[in-house]
């Protein structure tokens, strides 16, 4: 099996998105939806990953119930205990851990789902969200309405994730098959990269190469791009068996990246070698989020359909 293997049930809660908190190491974000995401209510799980003698057991913090389900999840990189999440009924909300178990601040401009949420790791007052309405949405937390919206695709918008680079860079992919670069003081698209002969569920920034992105797509592949040269895929990533859920590359290793897919797996690749070199095959349905602990190199955390959060060390970083 895995090292320090821990299991958390989100009894009743499809699991959608998980992120470590980026202050506490011990601190992990669920974000689930009741009935798979289709219909009902969602619920956000902040546990207590334990550590050393306590490693294995996982302790919820708190929970706090929302109207619809939720689909992402994304720590403020301001506030230690606040945290948005994204809906399916279109709205984001402003959690904090510390408070009652409302939200502190709820915006509605979205017109359909909102999948992704991410917040700016360099201007840390900012975050985005991107929609099924076609559009992404920069925010602040301390303003009532978003500051700005991106329109330039022509199909759901799955994620838009910003640059750990930059302060006004940002990537986002789609349902047209795209990936396209924006910066924010612009309102059309820096570049367009036809990435996929699929939709393109999935993007991560490399936090160690300037200009390397990753995608992952309904074809089963996961692409590795420099936007230097977008002509091409620098390598194409091929074991996934269905749709390409979520990828994610290592805070640790420029190297390492993560993703997970409908084939109910969670897949570790080294991206100079294209080789996949773990295969976590525990669930027992879609595996949607993943995510690694910054503070514990060797800790990976993942969930799915099958309402269960994984937290272990893959036999690759023993």
């Amino acid at each position: 099996m895995f090292n320090n293997f821990a299991k958390h049930r989100t009894t009743g809660y499809n699991g959608y998105a998980v992120q470590w908190s980026p202050f506490f190491e011990h601190k992990l974000a669920v974000a689930t939806a009741s009935n798979f995401g289709l219909v009902g209510n969602g619920r956000l799980h902040i546990l207590n990953v334990g550590a050393g003698p306590a490693a294995g057991q996982i302790n919820v913090e708190r929970v706090f119930d929302t109207q619809d389900g939720l689909f992402d999840v994304c720590w403020s990189e301001m506030n230690e205990n606040q945290l948005v999440t994204a809906s399916g009924d279109g709205s984001i909300k402003l959690w904090d851990t510390t408070l009652a178990d409302f939200p502190i601040q709820n915006w509605h401009e979205h017109q359909r789902e909102v999948f992704s949420v991410n917040w700016n790791l360099v201007s840390k007052d900012s975050f985005l969200s991107a929609s099924w309405d076609n559009t992404i949405k920069l925010w602040s937390q301390n303003s009532p309405t978003s500051l700005q919206t991106f329109k330039g695709h022509s199909h759901c918008v799955y994620a838009a994730m910003w640059s750990p680079h930059s302060p006004t860079l940002f990537a986002s992919c789609s349902g047209d098959h795209t990936v396209k670069l924006w910066d924010t003081n612009s309102p059309v698209p820096m570049q367009t990269i036809l990435a996929h002969g699929n939709e393109v569920l999935t993007l991560d920034w490399n936090k160690y190469q300037d200009h390397q992105i990753v995608t992952g797509s309904v074809d089963h592949t996961i692409k590795v791009w420099d936007l230097r040269r977008p002509d091409r895929e620098l390598n194409c990533l091929r074991g996934h068996e269905y749709a390409v859920r979520k990828v994610k590359c290592s805070p640790h290793s420029g190297a390492l990246i993560a993703s997970t897919s409908y084939d109910m797996t969670m897949r570790m690749w080294d991206i100079t070698t294209s080789d996949m070199i773990e295969i976590h095959d525990s669930h027992t349905e879609f595996v949607l989020g993943v995510d690694f602990n910054l503070y514990r190199d060797r800790e990976v955390a993942t969930c799915a359909w099958d309402e269960s959060v994984h937290v272990f060390t893959p036999r690759c970083l023993m």
